[in-house]
């Protein structure tokens, strides 16, 4: 399908889109068709630009006013250029290299196609052709638009939102799109804001350098000389008096004060330091650019003029009698107002300053719209994680950090390098991990402690972990997150997930274990996983999806997360709540056996005194948590059942409990037998419940007291896992 056809006075252009009226379908659905609106402009030459619209309609075109997009991202645009007989060359002039090489010229046609991907924001079609022995440039600019988020409403949020966080981190460099930026008076300036700004800026500044070296300000300054009296032009009174002293004297030299106009100002002393510092700047990242290898020849070239322009203006004469630059000592009304030095002053101005992504006349480059989103939902769960803790922003420790990701843009730190903690009163409730790499190397800076990939490497986009002690100290429940900017179509009316977007969280949480490094064993790890994408409806459709209602089921899912959209964010915030204030040994219990396997999180425990005794070994064997034997006195409370009783906690009189031991058998013992007393005479009818044991694992790492207002006969609590918490003093 036809969609533009540009008529210029050099060629014909048109751009077509075979799948444009299902992307325009889609980009109605979930944008809105009066949020899809771009601006086009185009340079001289054109005689008239026209849009193919739905049915063979035309729409005529006019320069710098608004028309519906035809432009949106991940779709194929293949561009024709057909060029009148005296165009013997033409090339796509983009700054990518692979970009142009998408396109060939063959008998007067510049042919090939762009596609976008996940790149929205401004952007300009730009061709460099030759008429005769002239080179001519044309550009045609027009904004690409998402079919998911409003660009205008949507992405300006996303963006806040991330340089709020972490400044300059939405910045990146060689992209097919690019957005307006305003400087700002305060902070410093990253070389890629320098480049941007000076890109704008410098061919207005080597015109104003043009200008001083021709016409420079000049001022009088004044110099001693010594002349004979032939010499003497101008006779003052203190020189007559002295002519008068040695008129018999032909060789003597007499002092002249004379006044001349010079270069060397404090303001030319200013333009020849800026001169050299923006060489040098310049001359580095250009550099680095090439290195990269992505930069087109037509880059390439337009660099090369620029710095060859910049170091023959350096290199005049006039630079030769200008002394060394050594500061302003106070405001310069030339530098501010005076023709060609305002222009280098102000270029200077602006590349000391900082930035702000308003629209303005500069140009940024950001990353795409899938990584900013990505980036934006780690941000959001962060959010929602402190509010539902009810915690301040003193109890959020960030050992996130950004790093240089290799063409002076930054990345956000992985693994270990993104983790925030979220404390209160010192004890660590949650941490948050942005985009760990799970391998089988668990060592991995970019994984997490304990946790491993026997198989392939998995690499989700956020990992919640949720620090919970009712069953032992320091337990771990951990939750994946994974962004996907992407909408698998709609069901009732409400936007879905893609299907293979949920099936990776299956594979996520299938294979993830975490290995206890004591015992070397592997454990099922991951509770449940749940995508998060920009997805819309209306909350009472949502919460009756297939996507939602299966998170209560296998807790595997997706959550519809966009800016802005507070209703439905409210399905993510109360998930977060819940599971914060859900006890762990509730949240295991809901998680879905194997076939055959039996889980009995809320197993009964019984808490039984353990005191010094005639058995030598007893009482260090349970101090050092190593105990194999545990027996009762002569009578065994009737009141507790020994029905379903799987585990025993030693409670050492005066102290508290620690350890946690699984009881493998249960079984009556002689109190001989019990004690092992050699000299006690044997009592048949003096029996005891003996529970043989194994250490199953540490409720603390310190003894811990309790409460032991219940305890039966003094000496045992009948109760469950899930109500220790509440026995701990």
């Amino acid at each position: 399908m036809e969609l533009l056809t540009i008529h210029h006075h050099d060629f014909t252009m048109s751009i077509e889109c075979t799948k444009f009226m299902g992307i325009w379908g889609k980009a109605v659905q979930n944008v809105g068709k009066d949020k899809l609106m771009s601006r086009y402009t185009w340079t001289d030459g054109v005689e008239r630009v026209v849009k193919h619209n739905e049915g063979g309609q035309e729409e005529e075109l006019i320069c710098g006013e608004e028309a519906s997009a035809i432009f949106f991202d991940n779709a194929d645009y293949p561009i024709w250029i057909d060029f009148h007989k005296d165009v013997k060359y033409a090339e796509f002039g983009s700054i990518l290299k692979n970009e142009n090489e998408r396109f060939s010229f063959r008998k007067n046609v510049l042919a090939g196609f762009i596609n976008y991907n996940n790149e929205i924001g401004k952007s300009e079609i730009n061709i460099v052709y030759k008429v005769g022995s002239e080179t001519r440039h044309f550009t045609f600019g027009f904004e690409v638009l998402s079919t998911k988020l409003d660009y205008h409403d949507h992405w300006n949020k996303i963006i806040e939102d991330i340089e709020a966080e972490y400044r300059m981190l939405s910045l990146d460099y060689m992209r097919r799109t690019f957005h307006g930026f305003t400087p700002h008076e305060r902070g410093e300036t990253p070389e890629l804001i320098w480049w941007n700004i000076f890109s704008g800026e410098r061919e207005k500044f080597i015109k104003a350098c043009k200008n001083i070296i021709e016409r420079p300000r000049r001022r009088l300054r004044g110099y001693e000389t010594y002349q004979r009296a032939d010499k003497v032009k101008r006779v003052t009174v203190n020189i007559e008096n002295e002519l008068a002293e040695h008129r018999k004297e032909a060789a003597h030299l007499y002092r002249i004060e004379e006044h001349t106009q010079s270069n060397d100002t404090q303001e030319n002393r200013f333009l020849k330091y800026a001169l050299a510092q923006i060489i040098s700047k310049y001359e580095v990242l250009k550099k680095y650019i090439e290195s990269v290898g992505k930069a087109s020849d037509v880059l390439k070239n337009e660099m090369d003029v620029c710095l060859h322009t910049l170091k023959r203006l350096q290199r005049n004469p006039f630079f030769r009698t200008i002394g060394h630059f050594k500061g302003l000592n106070q405001e310069s009304l030339v530098l501010q107002k005076a023709t060609g030095y305002s222009q280098v002053y102000r270029t200077w101005n602006l590349l000391r300053r900082s930035y702000s992504l308003q629209d303005g006349m500069y140009r940024l480059q950001t990353k795409d719209i899938a990584t900013l989103y990505e980036i934006w939902c780690f941000i959001e769960v962060s959010h929602i994680v402190k509010e539902q803790l009810r915690i301040g922003s003193e109890d959020v420790e960030h050992r996130n950090r950004m790093e240089m990701n290799g063409l002076f843009t930054w990345e956000l730190g992985r693994g270990e390098h993104s983790r925030i903690l979220f404390r209160k009163d010192g004890v660590e409730l949650a941490e948050l991990v942005y985009n760990p790499k799970h391998t089988e190397k668990e060592n991995d800076n970019v994984s997490m402690p304990n946790l491993v990939v026997p198989t392939v490497a998995q690499k989700p986009d956020i990992v919640l972990q949720l620090t919970k002690n009712d069953l032992h100290d320091g337990m771990k429940m951990t939750y994946l997150f994974d962004a996907k900017y992407r909408i698998g179509g709609k069901d009732k009316g409400v936007d879905v997930p893609p299907d293979d977007a949920i099936n990776q969280m299956h594979r996520y949480r299938d294979a993830i274990y975490y290995k206890d490094y004591n015992s070397d064993q592997l454990k099922r790890e991951v509770i449940g996983g749940y995508i998060l994408f920009p997805g819309a409806g209306e909350p009472l459709d949502v919460e009756k999806s297939k996507f939602y209602e299966s998170i209560k089921e296998v807790n595997i899912g997706a959550f519809p997360l966009r800016p802005k959209d507070e209703r439905n964010r409210k399905f993510l915030e109360e998930f977060i709540e819940g599971i914060i204030k859900r006890k762990s040994s509730e949240t295991i219990a809901e998680v879905i056996p194997h076939k055959g396997t039996v889980l009995e999180v809320h197993d009964r425990v019984l808490i039984g005194l353990v005191k010094p005794s005639s058995r030598k070994d007893y009482y260090p064997k349970f101090m050092k948590g190593e105990a194999d034997l545990y027996y009762t006195g002569a009578n065994f409370p009737t009141t507790i059942s020994l029905d379903g009783l799987h585990y025993f906690i030693p409670y050492f009189k005066g102290q508290g409990i620690r350890d946690v031991y699984k009881i493998t058998r249960i079984r009556t013992i002689t109190a001989k037998e019990a004690k092992q007393d050699e000299g006690a005479e044997a009592n048949v009818t003096d029996l005891r419940l003996a529970f043989e044991l194994e250490f199953s694992h540490k409720l603390s790492d310190d003894i811990r007291m309790i409460k032991t207002a219940g305890m039966i006969d003094n000496t045992f609590i009948n109760t469950t896992f899930d109500r220790i918490g509440e026995l701990v003093k």
